[in-house]
């Protein structure tokens, strides 16, 4: 098994690492947002629904 961020073998103590700084270079990434999942959600999902709401009541209305 190699360290993901460096490729070199990995050292038991810092598994699945080579290393402190290998890990904390990890660390770094996932408090940065680097391995975020992206997101097809609209950016105000609070927004997004109450427009719903309003085009769900829109259409119930009778005419």
């Amino acid at each position: 098994m190699t360290c993901p961020i460096c490729a070199k073998p990995i050292d038991p103590a810092y598994r699945p690492f080579c290393s402190r700084r290998c890990a904390d270079v990890d660390l770094g990434r996932w408090l940065n947002g680097s391995y975020a999942v992206p997101s097809t959600d609209p950016e105000d999902v609070e927004e997004a629904i109450e427009e719903a709401i309003l085009d769900a009541e829109r259409r119930a209305r009778p005419h």
